[in-house]
């Protein structure tokens, strides 16, 4: 499978009372994503959203607390409670003219916000001592809201179905993420306060989908999918038409077609072959498409008796990605794992007789192609009766695209721009935070930058919680992969190094590395528990004011003295240290083109590397897939992996 999709919680019933007898009439609704249960964020203004009838008065209250709002001529409301202290439960209720919405069993307390990619959602029984902890999780004190997958186009699509939170216990805690429990797990016991933990994430996801649009627009070479994205919400036709015309301009670049030969204009122009059966082409028999990833043509002629209106064109499952034209018309691009596809076709693109269904398919890994089932396939003319496309089907492999990306939409499900932040985080409205805890990065490896996407991420859930320092706790990558037998170039390596970057260049926001606590041969490692304490050590830093470091040792300065090169480090408790080794290792030294194992020493919170008379102009540590590292300080954590200049600050 290429994808696992979680159940969402339950949805929880907000509205009590009966309607006004007479005329009809909305009664009171309370919007903001709370239900019974929910943990609200202490020494904040609690801001409640609803929905009302239009000029209807709703007196707000919880606990000693009141407030009196009028809807507005859309009928919604919003009202803002004093902060409160840590305590309840409480009783929340919006009261109209005629009947009552009200939430029940409220805490006030202090509120993380999980998120990222399915290391963040890895759960809390598949954890090192799962079932114990599981076992033994019941604690009414802390709360959970699991959000469920939700792909959006825009940042005020309703949230549906509502989320609800649940007490933990073995029900509630076994399937959430473990890193997001374990860690308010271990803070509702140091800070003596109800903790409520949401985890929003999704496995296998970039950062590009959790970055709000406005934010990703500034980012290089994103403006242009934002100003796509927000064509596609108010015109998906329009959307569809413009991003075959960039898909057309890249066909031409790695075809060398010229425009009106490609095969969506000129089919005849390929060789086609007649697809065996409506199933993946790896289950074809087929020699050529056994293990193939990359990008075929089907096509097929339907015959139509009369032209005249738009027509519904239902292509059945397609894995993954697919471009669709009809007469040389584009219809629809979109991406799902088999999902069933289904596009409008104008009546401009269609005619009476012979019509040509061009569909370009790309699949990534795993299997690929039109998996039908033959019954889901037809196009339905205006008024007129379903015309079966299940078979006559032809292929012809696009060996020009080669191992080119294919143009992807940034309406692409969790891949696209901003789809996930609008599903999934902007539903949260106004709720008040104490900190986020992310955890993703491992499908941006080749891809550089990371700093900047995370810092546009970083101001947009600012903007979006209303807190301009909302606390950010970062999770490096931890080691995967081969082992490195002499230093090379890693994208996991860059990857750590940029996450680094992206909190030390926020003042609010912690690295927290997990580079020792990996598993070699498995991406999703269990050791979730020592990531949790880490979290915590972060989070009783940047969030909560104690003072210490928040991440461990990281790299200050990198000078040279002499013929050594003398590294400096921040962050450090007590000494450093080099475990099970005369000497620190996985140091490397730079320069001259390429890069070399160095021997050092460690005084203090020093490293010393021994010069081997080469150019140097950078150090790196720890820039592999999966390093080998035995340097640590007495916290104990280990130095937290970079590549630093030479004689500069980093």
């Amino acid at each position: 499978m290429k994808a696992i999709l979680r159940p969402a919680f339950g949805v929880a019933a907000l509205v009590a009372g009966a309607a006004g007898s007479g005329t009809a009439r909305a009664d009171p609704v309370i919007l903001t994503p709370m239900s019974d249960h929910a943990v609200l964020q202490r020494e904040a203004p609690i801001v409640v959203t609803g929905r009302a009838d239009p000029g209807e008065t709703i007196a707000v209250e919880m606990g000693n607390a009141r407030r009196t709002v009028k809807a507005g001529r859309d009928g919604a409301w919003r009202a803002v409670l004093p902060a409160m202290q840590a305590g309840g439960p409480y009783r929340l209720t919006a009261k109209g003219r005629t009947a009552t919405a009200a939430m029940d069993d409220l805490l006030i307390g202090d509120v993380w916000l999980c998120s990222g990619q399915s290391n963040m959602e890895f759960e809390t029984h598949k954890t090192l001592n799962g079932d114990p902890i599981v076992t033994w999780s019941t604690d009414p004190q802390i709360r959970l809201l699991s959000m469920e997958h939700k792909v959006a186009f825009s940042a005020d699509t309703p949230l549906t179905p509502r989320p609800a939170w649940a007490a933990a216990a073995p029900a509630s805690v076994a399937d959430f993420s473990a890193a997001c429990y374990l860690m308010v797990k271990q803070l509702k016991a140091e800070r003596k306060v109800p903790m409520g933990a949401i985890d929003s994430s999704w496995g296998g996801t970039q950062i590009r989908p959790w970055i709000a649009s406005a934010d990703a627009a500034k980012l290089p070479g994103m403006a242009e999918d934002a100003a796509l994205l927000a064509l596609y919400q108010r015109d998906p036709s329009a959307g569809s038409a413009r991003f075959a015309e960039r898909w057309g301009t890249w066909w031409r670049g790695v075809s060398g077609e010229t425009a009106g030969q490609e095969p969506w204009n000129a089919p005849d122009r390929r060789q086609w072959n007649p697809v065996p059966r409506l199933a993946f082409w790896e289950e074809w028999g087929v020699s050529e498409m056994a293990d193939l990833n990359g990008t075929v043509w089907f096509r097929k002629t339907v015959e139509l008796p009369r032209a005249g209106g738009d027509a519904v064109l239902e292509l059945g499952g397609i894995d993954e990605l697919d471009t669709v034209w009809v007469n040389g018309v584009a219809v629809g691009s979109s991406f799902g794992w088999g999902d069933a596809r289904r596009y409008t076709v104008p009546a401009r693109a269609l005619k009476a007789g012979a019509n040509e269904i061009v569909v370009a398919v790309t699949d990534t890994y795993g299997p690929g192609g039109l998996r039908g089932p033959v019954e889901a396939m037809k196009l339905t003319p205006a008024g007129g009766a379903a015309i079966p496309l299940g078979d006559g089907w032809r292929y012809s492999i696009a060996a020009e695209s080669g191992a080119t990306a294919v143009p992807r939409t940034p309406w692409e499900s969790h891949g696209g721009l901003s789809t996930l932040y609008n599903g999934m985080i902007a539903p949260l409205g106004p709720i008040a935070l104490k900190g986020v805890a992310w955890y993703q990065g491992e499908s941006d490896v080749g891809k550089p930058g990371y700093d900047q996407r995370m810092a546009a991420l970083m101001a947009g859930w600012r903007r979006q919680f209303g807190v301009a320092e909302l606390p950010f706790l970062i999770v490096g990558l931890a080691d995967y992969g081969s082992p490195s037998l002499a230093p090379t170039d890693s994208g996991w390596g860059v990857v750590r190094n940029e996450q680094r970057l992206a909190a030390k260049n926020d003042r609010h926001a912690a690295i927290v590395t997990a580079v020792d606590i990996g598993e070699r041969t498995d991406i999703h490692p269990a050791n979730k528990n020592t990531l949790a304490e880490r979290l915590v050590r972060a989070a009783n830093v940047v969030a909560y004011g104690d003072k210490g470091p928040a991440s461990g040792p990281l790299i200050d300065s990198a000078v040279a003295e002499g013929a050594d090169v003398v590294l400096r480090f921040t962050g450090v408790t007590g000494a450093l240290h080099a475990w099970s080794a005369a000497g620190p290792i996985a140091f490397e030294l730079c320069g001259g083109g390429a890069c070399r194992f160095a021997e050092g020493r460690v005084e203090g919170d020093r490293v010393i590397l021994k010069g081997d008379g080469k150019p140097v102009t950078k150090v790196r540590y720890a820039f592999a897939d999966a390093p080998v590292v035995n340097t640590f300080d007495e916290a104990p954590l280990p130095v937290v992996p970079f590549e630093i200049e030479l004689g500069a600050r980093p």
